[in-house]
């Protein structure tokens, strides 16, 4: 099929796309790496009557630290997250979850910020922002707002960005000490959306308790999930074989998948909780480095 007629519109600065914001209301659609949106408006399951094409705006597209807080802005595209020395450092994560997305065509061109603001639960961002307690920055007509992980997703396709809001910067807080972190996903051929995926940071302290941890969890829920029973099966305690089977038994149990092309309900709480262990596993490898 073909997309229904709409307006181009490609503003130099943010401020010019927040007014186009305004102008055509939920009738507009922010154009980044479009990898998600133009699929959809070819089989006009997205209609919108004008694109805001954001690519030539400056500021956007960046990776740095500050403070102890990394910030990743919104047109970042993958292959720089997944060539970033800097987020190799930190977050070992990245280059796990970068690798597993689609192919290098699309990785050169889609975008961090796109990858999060479409809301989807079947992308992999979400999870690993929701294990690395992110913070989403929007910037609006009264300027910026920061939005913790935990409040961004709230339905199927929605967030909390408001019409006249575009998703500018991504925030990380640098972890201390002996951390680790990892991704994976299940999928039945390259580049296909997760059957099951899991995202898990976690900290140890002198003791070799958990001092902090995050669990995302990748298309086995209506929205992104938090793994919370998980989390808080390990928080504070020596992780060991017995807590680790605990909390992959929460995680399938929490979870909701639906029955589908890629498998059962009861084959994806199953894988749930296997890459659940194998990553704890694999993050907790990584912090003892």
């Amino acid at each position: 099929m073909i997309a229904q007629s709409f307006n181009y519109e490609a503003p130099n600065t943010l401020s010019e796309a927040i007014s186009l914001l305004q102008k055509y209301g939920d009738e507009a659609k922010i154009l980044s790496g479009g990898h998600s949106l133009i699929p959809m408006m070819k089989l006009r399951f997205a209609t919108p009557e004008c694109l805001i094409d954001i690519n030539g705006i400056p500021g956007l597209s960046h990776i740095r630290e500050e403070g102890g807080v990394l910030k990743i802005g919104a047109l970042t595209r993958e292959a720089e997250v997944e060539h970033s020395d800097l987020l190799k450092k930190h977050f070992p994560i990245f280059a796990d979850v970068t690798k597993l997305i689609a192919d290098p065509q699309v990785r050169n061109r889609g975008t961090l910020g796109g990858n999060l603001a479409h809301g989807d639960a079947a992308n992999d961002h979400p999870a690993v922002m929701l294990a690395l307690n992110a913070t989403v920055i929007a910037t609006g007509p009264d300027g910026e707002r920061a939005i913790p992980i935990d409040e961004f997703f709230f339905g199927f396709y929605m967030t909390a960005l408001q019409p006249d809001e575009i998703l500018t910067e991504i925030q990380i807080p640098i972890p201390g000490g002996r951390t680790g972190s990892a991704y994976h996903k299940l999928e039945r051929k390259v580049g296909d959306y997760a059957t099951a995926g899991v995202a898990v940071q976690l900290t140890l302290d002198d003791s070799g308790n958990c001092s902090a941890i995050g669990i995302g969890l990748t298309n086995v829920n209506p929205t992104p999930l938090r793994a919370v029973r998980s989390e808080a099966a390990l928080l504070g305690k020596p992780i060991t074989d017995a807590s680790i089977a605990e909390a992959a038994q929460y995680a399938a149990e929490d979870c909701s998948p639906s029955s589908d092309l890629r498998g059962s309900e009861e084959y994806k709480r199953a894988m749930v909780a296997v890459l659940v262990k194998r990553m704890i596993h694999k993050a907790m490898e990584r912090a003892g480095r």
